[in-house]
């Protein structure tokens, strides 16, 4: 069976004085998922929304939101972008927190959950978690700012995880973030990923549909 692709467009790269209608234009050209990167300009060095504009957004589309909580203490916020209308909250793996109790607690409340991990970040310090999460997120650059350039060294780490949830039949999504465009989709693809989060390749197009479109080509 063939795997379905999934494309989820980082808001991140998108105009920020008109991001409901953004966001209202990657639901009616194809997208799958809207994500949302929420940056406390702690754990990333750059600031960006929190959970009032999230529940602003919820109310124009019913695409899922994938929510990635790029922050120090997400113990302490989660339950707010939850409550905002979050689907999937992905944390990383790098904060200090008791990450199975975390796990836990957002899928207590019946969303999904995910883990993301860091270019440097090697793929065993995760796989004891990934039975327990329904996501993992490879960043393929630095997280905290769009527009940089795929580290090649991420397909590697797909290749890696698809192998063990494959090889264990978990249920876990894998996820790459960062330089995303048409030639690197097809190797993430290739590699095994599930879904691919894309900025500024769809959102600087000018044509987003079509870009969409190539991603999966």
């Amino acid at each position: 069976m063939m795997r379905k692709i999934i494309v989820a467009p980082s808001i991140l790269a998108a105009n920020f004085a008109t991001l409901g209608c953004d966001i209202k234009k990657m639901e009616n050209i194809g997208a799958d998922w809207i994500h949302i990167d929420i940056m406390d300009g702690h754990f990333v060095p750059n600031i960006t929304i929190g959970p009032i504009v999230v529940k602003a957004l919820r109310k124009i589309t019913s695409l899922l939101f994938d929510v990635h909580l790029m922050i120090t203490n997400p113990c302490e916020y989660w339950l707010e972008f939850q409550k905002a209308g979050a689907n999937l909250i992905t944390f990383h793996y790098e904060i200090k927190a008791d990450k199975k109790k975390l796990i836990k607690n957002i899928k207590s409340t019946g969303i999904r959950v995910g883990i993301s991990i860091k270019p440097l970040t090697p793929t065993s310090e995760i796989k004891k978690l990934i039975p327990y999460v329904d996501l993992i997120l490879v960043m393929a650059v630095e997280p905290g700012l769009g527009g940089q350039s795929f580290m090649r060294s991420t397909i590697s780490k797909i290749n890696d995880l698809r192998k063990f949830i494959n090889m264990n039949n978990y249920k876990c999504y894998i996820s790459v973030d960062g330089g995303i465009n048409k030639k690197t989709a097809k190797m993430c693809i290739n590699a095994g990923i599930n879904v691919l989060v894309s900025g500024s390749y769809i959102f600087n197009a000018k044509d987003p549909k079509s870009a969409i479109r190539t991603l999966l080509l």
